[in-house]
């Protein structure tokens, strides 16, 4: 037998037994969306690569070493999407979306692609759901993303996450707060690893998302951002951390947390779970200011966050969380005749036509197997056609949740929707 082709390393099949998970998920993300005024986007799966050079920046590690880069027929850089902010500017400055009115407000929920070590929940093709703003300063614009975020989680059942916080300044205070960074870095250059010393020249913030143990150590006297903002970034961060108290929404003050990409500007945030382990990021984001800019657009004040479905789900699985099962179908129709088929196919078309979910043997199983079956599927209703049943022109509707006595029922749609459902679809058609 000749040998079968696997997966790629670093990605996974979803199957037909656990895509329900992936649906609540989703519908989740997408009714939490929707309720904070948020509308869907959808983007390319690939991007010029310049695109990520420019926006996600070219110190970092995404950039350096983790995007799918390759040239097409044409000869020109293309990349699978790392991440979904810099697809989201790009369609905005491409379609004028902000050139209407603002806050522009839209949501993702698309495949990323980066070449790292897989590991539980950070696949080398992962999923996220995102959320990204448009149009506002403002840091009540901040605490409504953070906001959205939280109350994701708490519609999915998800407890015990930690909310760390952050501001990183604008270009201006930055700018001071980096030489002073750079300065004590250089003076304990030695106890950096060699991936740091070089982060030490283009941007040493870098320098906070090593994981080094080592160089987490030199972190921990290092100059803190938050006491070298200037006015305006204290002030946003003060008003901020006030609309989360009034929400009450819990936070601590990470002066460590930078994030791990260069667009940021003042707020960056992370929800930490301990439940999956040191890598325990669930959802991330912050303000990116400057972004439209750098992709050559005009300025527009931006902020937003993106949450991976498959470390969500590993904590709600990890956390004991109720994820509704999926959802079974209302009939299974059993045939006892061979000479039934035709009118079983019949009356499944005309009942499906009518969002009745029915299924029915396919393969020649027996009647005692076709039960099985049904169980197993958790049919709510089952009912078997045969000669006799098609001689009366009757047949009997069983209830396969409760015990009751079956029903007769005519061999007819609309009597055994209107068994299933309480009413006739006839009567849906005069409404």
């Amino acid at each position: 037998m000749a040998n079968t082709v696997s997966a790629p390393r670093g990605t996974k099949d979803v199957l037909p037994e656990e895509v329900y998970k992936w649906h609540y998920i989703e519908a989740t993300a997408r009714a939490v969306a929707r309720d904070f005024g948020f509308r869907e986007l959808r983007f390319p799966t690939f991007e010029h690569t310049e695109l990520f050079v420019r926006g996600v920046g070219d110190t970092t590690d995404v950039v350096q070493k983790e995007m799918y880069t390759f040239e097409d027929k044409a000869g020109r850089s293309v990349s699978l999407r790392p991440e979904g902010t810099g697809s989201v500017v790009r369609s905005g400055l491409e379609h004028s979306l902000f050139n209407g009115t603002l806050p522009v407000k839209v949501y993702y929920i698309a495949p990323n692609f980066r070449y790292e070590n897989p590991e539980a929940g950070r696949l080398r093709e992962h999923h996220q759901f995102g959320v990204e703003c448009f149009g506002s300063a403002l840091p009540s614009a901040d605490a409504e993303v953070i906001a959205l975020a939280s109350e994701y989680m708490r519609r999915l059942g998800v407890t015990k996450v930690e909310l760390n916080l952050n501001s990183i300044g604008c270009p201006e205070c930055r700018a001071a707060y980096l030489e002073k960074l750079r300065e004590y870095f250089q003076s304990r250059e030695e106890e950096l690893c060699s991936t740091c010393r070089e982060r030490l020249v283009r941007n040493p913030l870098r320098v906070f998302d090593c994981k080094s143990g080592q160089c987490r150590e030199v972190t921990n006297d290092a100059p803190k951002i938050t006491e070298h903002l200037c006015g305006d970034c204290a002030e946003h961060f003060d008003k901020l951390r006030g609309y989360l108290d009034d929400f009450g929404i819990a936070y601590t003050v990470n002066p460590k947390l930078v994030r791990g990409l260069d667009y940021y500007t003042r707020t960056v945030f992370e929800f930490v779970s301990t439940d999956i382990g040191s890598q325990g990021t669930i959802i991330g984001g912050g303000r990116y200011d400057g972004l439209t800019e750098a992709l050559g657009g005009a300025a527009v004040p931006a902020l937003g966050f993106g949450s991976g479905i498959e470390r969500m789900l590993m904590v709600i699985e990890k956390q004991g969380g109720v994820i509704p099962g999926a959802e079974p179908p209302d009939l299974y129709i059993a045939l006892a005749d061979k000479a039934a088929e035709t009118l079983a196919a019949k009356l499944a078309n005309e009942l499906r036509r009518f969002g009745i979910a029915v299924e029915r043997d396919l393969t020649g199983r027996s009647l005692k197997a076709q039960f099985k079956h049904a169980d197993k599927l958790g049919a709510t209703y089952s009912i078997v056609i045969g000669g006799d049943e098609l001689a009366s022109g009757t047949a009997q509707l069983k209830n396969m949740r409760v015990k009751s006595d079956p029903q007769t029922v005519k061999l007819d749609a609309d009597e055994i929707y209107k068994l299933i459902r309480g009413y006739s679809f006839h009567d849906i058609r005069t409404l």
